[in-house]
């Protein structure tokens, strides 16, 4: 086994491994040659090599996203990491442990006109937990360090000037790490290397202080005021965002399907699932915004307690509701963080969402109420419609989400892109045994398939990738790795377009709005599919269609990809005409 031979590069990996984190994806450049060796070199390791840097980051937040804990992505100094901040981004406000390690030029560098070099320390500094801005060694290189800049060393010893260098970084090494293990939120580390880069030994040359994480002790918190208030509101509500699968017990989820004064809402992404959900919640708010008395029926629908529990809400039309029919409560559940997004969060409840619904619960007190029975016979209501809806109209996106949603066996992954894909799925019921994933934390379109496919390689489970066509284009340097497995299936759905521009106000049928906004197009994924080696098949009908996914999730040698053609013009007028149709 190699070991770099520079001191803070050992001190990194040995870091990594002390704290279980055993996933790294490489970026190819030469500055970050001492790590990329000792990552590769070490069996302890799984390393991904990924030449795109934006489609490494989102590839390692698949990952990360998928296990639950931190993935590394390294790269070299300059541009390359640059590349990485959308990912940084969505990995922040999606609350998933990304590990960046960057490789910096020394600091004598910086500044003065070298190549490949821009200022790296705390460039993410408004989308990151923590940036640790390592000290360069000075028992490497050392005749560079007393030629650029001998006031590190002066007077002293080298050795103890290196002694204090490591304290340092391990501090900091100890810091990141904990932060990204402990908040489950992303973290840089800014490592500055001075060449030789290449240079190995055959035994580790230094034993950094490595420190454990610590135990976090739980707060005790007093819910008795919160059952108070549950136990006497006739109305409350419950909006589940973002969640990993499994995140409640189904005990609990009986008790809250079953309270005549709870509804739940839940979107496609919160992975919970009951009959007596509310899971097509703009089914539910949208005909209310068309009724002639919106403003009683809105009143009816208005919660006095809100819960929140999970990450970011999908459904623009909840988030207006609920901004502007304020509940008398709202508090979130668990989580590190919490967000105002109705301006009216009065609490974040640091608990387990199991813990607080349990002692929510402990008195098996049920509040008499016609809040669930009311509301639950309008959705059975648009559930009916919505099926005579689906016989009504021609194949169009609308249409074909239906036909694909229906199709997809148990136990899959499911990855969503954004934009009109996952607007659509909110729409349908999903398979409880499909768990579902997309990234909301910035909504982008940037890198939903290079998730998918990072997600892809560590699941236990077949994965099902569902993205637009402007996304799929975007982000198809996804497919340019060597970890594609021969289950892994794409669904693109693909109107010419950026679709969604036509549902939303401001459209227009003119150049300018073609152009700019819906971007129109005539490509497909034929020749995509040739150099990436995917078993392509396409559907233009509802009869094609349904005749391709028949076969289209059978073990296949390659991976495969379904490239749906749907019409440009149509689908706009028959999403809006389902809200009416239902109304």
């Amino acid at each position: 086994m190699k070991y770099s031979a520079i001191p803070t590069a050992q001190s990194i990996v040995q870091h990594c491994r002390a704290k279980h984190i055993t996933n790294v994806v490489i970026s190819p450049g030469s500055r970050n040659a001492p790590l990329t060796i000792a990552f590769a070199e070490n069996p302890y390791f799984a390393c991904y090599s990924i030449v795109d840097e934006r489609c490494a980051a989102f590839f390692a937040l698949g990952m990360a996203q998928q296990l639950q804990k931190p993935v590394v992505v390294l790269c070299t100094s300059g541009s390359a990491l640059l590349n990485y901040y959308p990912a940084v981004a969505e990995a922040y406000f999606s609350n998933i442990p990304l590990l960046v390690i960057s490789a910096d030029r020394p600091v004598y560098k910086l500044g003065i006109g070298d190549g490949q070099t821009i200022n790296q320390q705390n460039v993410f500094e408004n989308h990151i937990r923590y940036s640790a801005n390592l000290k360069q060694d000075v028992s490497h290189a050392t005749n560079k360090v007393l030629q650029y800049r001998p006031e590190w060393i002066s007077d002293k010893e080298v050795s103890d000037v290196q002694q204090e260098v490591q304290n340092y970084n391990d501090a900091e090494l100890n810091l990141a790490l904990e932060i990204a293990l402990t908040t489950n939120t992303p973290v840089h580390i800014n490592a500055p290397f001075e060449e030789p880069l290449y240079n190995t030994l055959s035994e580790p040359s230094i034993a950094p202080q490595i420190s454990a994480i610590p135990v976090k002790v739980e707060d005790v918190i007093s819910l008795e005021g919160h059952k108070r208030i549950w136990n006497t509101s006739t109305r409350k509500m419950v909006l589940v965002g973002v969640n990993t699968p499994n995140i409640i017990t189904d005990i609990l989820l009986e008790k809250l399907a079953n309270d005549p004064s709870v509804l739940v809402l839940t979107e496609t992404t919160s992975n919970i699932h009951h009959p007596n959900f509310f899971n097509s919640i703009d089914s539910l708010v949208a005909p209310i915004e068309m009724h002639t008395n919106r403003e009683l029926l809105f009143k009816k629908l208005k919660p006095e307690v809100l819960i929140t529990f999970g990450g970011l809400i999908v459904s623009k039309k909840v988030k207006a509701f609920l901004r502007d029919y304020v509940p008398e409560h709202h508090w979130h559940v668990g989580g590190q963080f919490a967000n105002d997004t109705f301006f009216c969060l009065e609490e974040h409840i640091k608990v387990s969402v199991s813990d607080f619904f349990s002692e929510m619960y402990t008195d098996n007190t049920i509040t008499k109420s016609d809040y669930f029975t009311h509301w639950n016979l309008i959705k059975k209501n648009y559930e009916q419609k919505r099926e005579a809806y689906l016989k009504e109209i021609p194949f169009s996106d609308f249409l074909a989400f239906e036909h694909i949603l229906t199709a997809i066996p148990n136990d899959y992954t499911l990855q969503l892109a954004n934009s009109s894909t996952i607007r659509y799925a909110q729409l349908f019921n999903i398979n409880p045994t499909v768990k579902v994933f997309c990234n909301r934390g910035t909504s982008g379109i940037d890198g939903s398939t290079s998730t998918a496919v990072g997600a892809s390689v560590v699941s236990s489970a077949p994965t099902l990738f569902i993205t637009g066509d402007l996304s799929f284009f975007y982000d198809s340097n996804a497919l340019w790795n060597s970890y594609l497995r021969s289950d892994f299936r794409i669904i693109l759905i693909n109107n010419g377009g950026g679709g969604i521009f036509r549902i939303l106000p401001g459209k227009e049928n003119s150049h300018v709005f073609e152009t700019y906004f819906e971007t129109r197009h005539s490509l497909n994924a034929a020749h995509l599919c040739a150099m990436y080696g995917f078993d392509y098949i396409t559907a233009r009908t509802s009869v094609e269609l349904q005749d391709q996914l028949g076969s289209f999730f059978k073990v296949s040698s390659r991976p495969q990809l379904l490239e749906i053609t749907t019409p440009t013009l149509i689908n706009d007028k028959i999403l809006i005409d389902y809200f009416r149709f239902i109304s």
